[in-house]
């Protein structure tokens, strides 16, 4: 209007443009009231308090659309999606058939996905420890041989055979 002022007021207004959407066959969220210092997360259903949710400047409100319990979940999603082409369910489908613990140390929780990083190729589910080892290791099966020697005592330097030529231990 000229005075700068609507015709309705906001909640009449926003009460039509629900009756409006519903007409078209669109899709309405219902508006959910929540104290002052809270916020309602649309994808877990709860309202919670204002230090459950990260800052986001270019909001209204200044707070993201999900709270931070969700957001993390969402991430975790995103994360196996984007870096293994696994969804969570697949995830958890490998760890129980590894009956929950790491193959190779037998002892840890299976939580960090392996992968090859030459193809891609998800190998499996291993403990930290397990998994940041191969990877040190170079993914290398000829490295972690003479690693697994090592650790047996077996003795890897090479023998003077001749002068000048030595034999290197199999």
């Amino acid at each position: 209007m000229r005075d700068e002022l609507q015709a309705y007021c906001r909640e009449c207004a926003a009460a039509y443009h629900q009756e409006r959407q519903l007409a078209k066959g669109c899709n309405v969220r219902p508006r959910v009231e929540a104290p002052s210092g809270h916020k309602y997360c649309r994808t877990c259903g709860e309202i919670k308090p204002h230090s459950d949710w990260t800052k986001n400047r270019s909001a209204s409100d200044g707070l993201a659309t999900l709270c931070k319990t969700c957001k993390a979940e969402k991430g975790r999603a995103h994360h196996l999606k984007r870096h293994y082409n696994l969804t969570e369910v697949e995830r958890d489908e490998m760890v129980a058939s590894q009956m929950g613990i790491c193959v190779i140390c037998l002892n840890a929780p299976a939580v960090h996905v392996d992968h090859c990083h030459e193809t891609g190729r998800v190998r499996g589910v291993l403990c930290f420890n397990c998994n940041s080892a191969i990877g040190k290791l170079g993914d290398d099966p000829d490295t972690v041989r003479r690693a697994t020697a090592y650790l047996e005592g077996n003795v890897w330097k090479p023998t003077l055979v001749a002068p000048g030529v030595y034999q290197l231990p199999s």
